[in-house]
């Protein structure tokens, strides 16, 4: 998929808001990066695209986080509801961060590395405003 826009964060978080996982491709050595770059840290090249996602992989990394940030506070997560932040590692082969969800956040110790995962958009509303993040939950 051949995007105009030009490879940004902010158009990478933009198609989040859109509910498109997206990443920059090198159409010279084909390396992958998820989020975008603009220069391939491999061959150099500018020449890049910008290509969808699958959306799957594995669990790389994780922790689970009880004092968060105030966006997560916000959100109600706590030291009695805490979230986890993980790394995955996709598919098409880059490793990304992002919240991971439908897991047992309290019990870290059941959550097993190397668990299949799916990209979910994770919505929140905070004083009236919506905000759309990268999730990833198993598959």
């Amino acid at each position: 998929m051949s995007e105009e826009k030009d490879f940004t964060i902010e158009n990478y978080l933009q198609y989040l808001r859109e509910k498109k996982f997206m990443g920059s491709k090198c159409k010279d050595c084909g390396e992958i990066y998820v989020p975008v770059r603009k220069i391939c840290t491999k061959c150099n090249s500018v020449n890049m695209e910008w290509v969808t996602m699958s959306g799957k992989g594995k669990l790389a990394a994780f922790t689970s986080i009880t004092v968060g940030t105030p966006f997560f506070v916000a959100k109600g997560y706590d030291r009695n509801n805490p979230y986890c932040f993980s790394v995955i590692h996709l598919d098409e082969g880059p490793m990304v961060s992002a919240q991971l969800v439908g897991v047992e956040e309290s019990k870290p110790e059941q959550i097993e590395i190397g668990t299949p995962l799916e990209v979910t958009f994770l919505e929140t509303e905070i004083k009236g405003d919506t905000r759309v993040d990268l999730g990833f939950k198993p598959a």
